[in-house]
């Protein structure tokens, strides 16, 4: 399996943003952007990638704070997440300030994702689900060979993302994983937006806001 990917938290809230590429072409995107553009751009190099989109879960300023000035000054696609989110890239110079972060840069992705598109890099193929709930525009990217998910805020090793912002839902929320989650099996890996690994059959048997659904 040529899929590959390397975890690179950023940012002082340690924001899991992740180098995704196809082995065989080292062409590559990266998931969730948030800050520290200098270490991403080293990570790249190191591992001798072309760096060719960028992918967003959600518009929060932790995930999605440099993906203006990186699709910029490299003429990066942007890729996500769902029109839902618009107001949250809106509000983004405004979160800047509010947490202490370099100011975003404003950005108009390149296309929206909805549930059931794909998205792609070289040979590899990920499934987009729209997950609402943390934000109503949240998306996941699923990589079925690997099965392996980058699943943004929506879940985490022992918790599932915060609902008390602005159009958070917590129904929404449980609903996204118990419905497009938990079917895509037991086995699938997760990379979360902030934290450890974990699995959707770990987190189904124990997880104590999901645990047993």
């Amino acid at each position: 399996m040529s899929f590959r990917h390397r975890t690179i938290p950023v940012t002082p809230f340690q924001q899991n943003c992740s180098l995704v590429w196809d082995d065989a072409t080292h062409q590559a995107a990266v998931i969730d952007p948030g800050g520290d553009i200098e270490v991403l751009l080293a990570a790249v190099k190191e591992l001798g990638l072309t760096l060719e989109q960028i992918w967003l879960t959600h518009a929060h300023i932790d995930h999605a704070g440099a993906t203006g000035t990186l699709a910029r000054t490299l003429g990066l696609p942007i890729e996500g997440p769902h029109e839902a989110d618009q107001f949250w890239i809106d509000a983004l110079p405004q979160q800047s300030r509010m947490f202490g972060f370099p100011e975003a840069e404003p950005f108009t992705p390149t296309r929206w994702l909805h549930d059931g598109d794909t998205v792609k890099i070289g040979g590899c193929e990920l499934q987009v689900r729209h997950c609402p709930g943390h934000t109503p525009g949240h998306v996941v990217f699923f990589e079925p060979g690997t099965k392996h998910a980058f699943v943004g805020d929506v879940l985490f090793a022992g918790s599932i993302g915060r609902t008390d912002f602005p159009q958070g839902d917590f129904d929404a929320l449980v609903r996204s994983i118990t419905t497009r989650l938990w079917p895509l099996g037991d086995e699938v890996r997760f990379t979360p937006g902030h934290g450890p690994q974990s699995t959707f059959g770990h987190e189904r048997r124990s997880n104590p806001f999901v645990g047993g659904t």
